[in-house]
């Protein structure tokens, strides 16, 4: 079983979303985003520290080498992937980078639509576009502030 389906199948296996994955160049740090969709409080130190657990025991079961697991919440900016994020998101504000530009462009900021069709709608300010899901390089929410 690669990393990504072993931490996808033991994260949601105990009730939370794996939003993230990030391993440092060699490999030997993994940071794991886990979200709880559902619940207001969002992830507490005992949420990672549940995680953490599980994952540090399946390693160990499937002879997986690593120095260091870190487990995090996404954060207020955290990161789009899956399209059904972007339909979650939708009217909220995001930032997204895409791989191949759209109408001379790579960077887009403005309200999230939703995401039908392999398509993402983002309003922005003197217009509405959408952009090919498969182009989206980079997408992440931007946090308001009161």
């Amino acid at each position: 079983m690669d990393l990504n389906s072993l931490l996808e199948t033991t994260v949601t296996g105990l009730g939370y979303e794996l939003v993230d994955v990030e391993m440092s160049p060699r490999g030997r740090t993994i940071r794991v985003f886990i979200d709880a969709p559902g619940r207001e409080t969002g992830i507490d130190v005992e949420d990672c520290a549940k995680v953490s657990n599980q994952l540090t025991r399946v390693f160990e079961v499937e002879n997986f080498d690593f120095d260091r697991l870190e487990i995090s919440s996404p954060g207020l900016d955290r990161v789009v992937k899956k399209e059904a994020d972007f339909e979650r998101f939708a009217g909220q504000e995001i930032q997204i980078k895409l791989r191949i530009p759209h109408n001379n462009r790579r960077n887009f900021q403005g309200q999230l639509l939703g995401c039908k069709d392999g398509k993402v709608g983002l309003r922005l300010e003197k217009e509405d576009t959408e952009l090919e899901f498969n182009n989206i390089e980079k997408a992440r929410l931007v946090p308001k502030f009161d």
